[in-house]
């Protein structure tokens, strides 16, 4: 019967086995796990080598149990920073088995205290991975917070570079199409892992910054999964006030105001300046809703001073009316100017009240807001005040010129 080996008789032996051990396993490694078969050579290089670290720091553990805190070190240190993004905890747990399987079987029948070291080690240096990865893991994700303020903090000032695309790309951005943008207060205790969860439940992707006691979300329609998602038993895709509504919940109390969509996250900006326009404003309306469109708020952004307000109002009331008809424009004036009162503007005008009523529907019909309601009423005499100001800078500037 052979003579059992002392500790230094087999960490000899260990020590002059390795390198077979090691090349065992990369050998296993191939036949056994595909995934290694195909990557590129560099990087089996590289799993060979925290194979090959692995077996190399068992050797140095079982010399010195003491050295379990180096063993993330020892093991993980000789592979490239890139790895841990190209092989995944679970590919990293598949390698550990190969490795410990192959020692196993070469040290079986070795002592009860070595079989023993290899199982505990097993244990720690599984443990070590995890570990590796959490923090890689908890690395990122602090880092992907930082891009994603940069990111919003960009859009929010207008003030965009070359790398915004590959920024928003990096964060990986599910969003196409439209994008609008949403404005509130943040809460107490905001959980913004619950508000991207109720974002992806209704098919949307979100960008979220929180500026002091102000929340901002960017909001994009996520891509549809598969073509069939597009075609059998999905709903329809939600509008950026239902989205809206749907997150309401997640803002703290006050106004909460979503801008007006624009054609992809790059153009991102112009719906936050109409959102932070309307913030601003909103406490001015008495009854606005929650939430409620930036461009429901034009009279007061344009009376704040908000040039974007000014020139939608122009541009989407005045000069449509002013191209159209000037009947209707004069019309729509004197219907204002009077208080909002039929006969009143009928006798004004010399036409009979029904003359009235029709070219107040085709008022509506042009530009889409009605001037029988209190609150569109607001909003036209408000366009009509500031295209009749603009008429007048702009016929003196004539003038001068």
């Amino acid at each position: 019967m052979a003579k059992p080996r002392t500790k230094a008789e087999t960490l000899a032996w260990l020590r002059t086995i390795s390198g077979e051990l090691a090349t065992r396993t990369l050998k296993r490694l191939e036949d056994t796990l595909p995934w290694y078969g195909d990557m590129p050579p560099s990087r089996r290089s590289a799993v060979g080598l925290v194979a090959q670290a692995g077996i190399t720091s068992f050797i140095s553990w079982f010399d010195d149990p003491r050295s379990t805190p180096w063993i993330a070190a020892d093991v993980f240190g000789a592979a490239p920073r890139e790895l841990l993004r190209s092989v995944s905890l679970q590919q990293t747990l598949q390698l550990i088995r190969v490795t410990v399987e192959v020692v196993e079987e070469r040290i079986k029948d070795g002592s009860e205290e070595l079989r023993e070291a290899i199982l505990l080690y097993s244990r720690e240096i599984a443990f070590a991975a995890a570990d590796v990865y959490a923090r890689a893991a908890e690395a990122r994700g602090l880092w992907d917070a930082r891009l994603e303020a940069l990111v919003v903090d960009s859009i929010l000032s207008g003030e965009q570079d070359e790398e915004l695309p590959s920024r928003i790309a990096a964060l990986g951005w599910h969003g196409h199409g439209e994008t609008a943008v949403l404005v509130g207060t943040a809460p107490k205790q905001f959980d913004v892992d619950h508000l991207r969860r109720a974002a992806r439940h209704m098919h949307a992707d979100v960008l979220v910054g929180v500026q002091g006691s102000r929340l901002v979300v960017v909001i994009g329609r996520a891509e549809p999964r598969s073509h069939e998602d597009e075609t059998v038993g999905t709903a329809p895709a939600l509008s950026f006030m239902e989205i809206a509504t749907q997150l309401e919940p997640h803002f703290g109390q006050g106004h909460l105001v979503l801008g007006h969509p624009v054609q992809n996250l790059v153009d991102a900006s112009k719906s936050a300046r109409a959102a932070l326009a309307g913030f601003a404003v909103a406490r001015s309306w008495r009854n606005a809703p929650r939430p409620v469109q930036a461009d429901d708020l034009l009279p007061e952004r344009a009376l704040a001073g908000d040039a974007l307000a000014k020139a939608t109002l122009v541009h989407r009331i005045y000069r449509p009316l002013q191209a159209h008809s000037t009947e209707l424009l004069t019309t729509l004036w004197s219907y204002l100017d009077n208080g909002r009162s039929l006969e009143a503007t009928a006798r004004e005008l010399f036409v009979h009240p029904n003359t009235v009523r029709y070219r107040l529907k085709r008022v509506s019909d042009v530009i889409g807001w009605d001037a029988t309601g209190a609150r569109e009423a607001l909003i036209l005499q408000v366009a009509l005040i500031v295209g009749s100001m603009t008429d007048h800078e702009v016929g003196t500037r004539r003038r001068q010129s």
